[in-house]
């Protein structure tokens, strides 16, 4: 190496501090040199890595910021739009988007066929299932605060399908948190006394167990690929269907194109379900999942901010308790994972 020949520009730079594990037998002279180096190096490199750190925590909350709109956006897209037409008609539009990008970028279309089995999961979870039982839960009667507080436990419920599927094996404190958060949630949900509200619960959970099954394939599969490219395949396996349902449903269900429908079913469309995923995966990669990925704990809380703000909705400390108590327990589940 260079470096060994002429201490003195190893002394002057700081990607010199690779010298010593590269060549353990340098003579006395240069390695002291090296060593030199590499102490000038460490700081930079240890403030490098908080940096990205920094920008990666960034990243994830503004995906998380996009994605705790979706439920305001769901609302607002059936105030003109059915249901079924918003739940497959988001992935339609975004598939068409998501095509446009691949071809945009020279990439394949179709993933590898040996990946195929995965796609199919992520397709099911969060292209049709999540978006499917939520909208119909929203259109049975549950409120946007009340679905927030039951999908908190989605980052929990996400692990513990990780665990599940790599083999892994937690802590007993993992399955304790996770407990916890789920008693805390059929409280909260038996506690409202609100007539009907079953079916809009088991249509929550649906959308739980499918985002969860969703994003665990999905996090699989950014190990080796992009996750906008992930989503973005995901999509587009899923084009032909959503598609020529979302003809269907379009000539077959009333559609009242207002305003507001419109912008909600934009949202949802644009930003849930393709464009959120950008800065949330850019994220994870940059800051790391166990710690970009906290900043999923926040997106109830924006949820009911946003219901508040949005909606006018009204909730009392009961349903903020509900919320806090599921992100104690999801937090506590994510550290005993880190």
């Amino acid at each position: 190496m260079s470096e060994t020949a002429t201490p003195p520009a190893t002394l002057e730079g700081p990607g010199s501090s690779e010298g010593p594990s590269d060549s353990p037998a340098t003579p006395k002279g240069t390695s002291t040199s090296t060593r030199a180096g590499g102490l000038r190096g460490a700081p930079s490199r240890t403030g490098g890595a908080a940096a990205r750190a920094r920008q990666g925590t960034i990243l994830a909350f503004l995906g998380v910021l996009a994605f705790s709109g979706s439920f305001p956006g769901t609302v607002y897209a059936m105030r003109g739009l059915d249901p079924w037409l918003v739940a497959i008609g988001r992935a339609a539009v975004a598939g068409v988007i998501a095509l446009i990008c691949l071809k945009a970028a020279r990439l394949p279309l179709l993933p590898p066929r040996p990946h195929w089995p995965a796609y199919a999961v992520i397709s099911l979870g969060v292209v049709f299932g999540f978006p499917v039982f939520s909208s119909l839960a929203l259109d049975l009667g549950a409120s946007t605060s009340h679905a927030a507080v039951v999908i908190a436990l989605l980052p929990a419920a996400t692990a513990a399908t990780a665990v599940v599927r790599a083999g892994e094996r937690p802590r007993p404190l993992f399955w304790a948190a996770c407990a916890a958060g789920a008693a805390a949630i059929i409280a909260f949900t038996l506690t409202r006394g609100q007539d009907g509200a079953a079916w809009p619960d088991l249509l929550l959970l649906g959308a739980l167990l499918s985002a969860a099954l969703g994003y665990t394939e999905g996090g699989r599969l950014t190990r080796t690929t992009p996750g906008w490219q992930v989503i973005s395949r995901a999509l587009v396996l899923s084009l032909p269907l959503t598609a020529v349902i979302t003809a269907i449903l379009t000539v077959t269900t009333p559609v009242t194109p207002t305003a507001p429908a419109l912008a909600g079913f934009a949202y949802v469309a644009l930003i849930s379900m393709f464009l959120g995923f950008i800065p949330w995966y850019a994220g994870l990669a940059r800051g790391g999942i166990a710690r970009a990925g906290q900043t999923q704990l926040a997106q109830p809380l924006l949820t009911l901010v946003w219901a508040w703000v949005l909606m006018g909705e009204r909730f009392g400390p009961a349903t903020v308790a509900a919320a806090l108590a599921v992100l104690a327990c999801v937090a506590v589940t994510q550290r005993t994972r880190a």
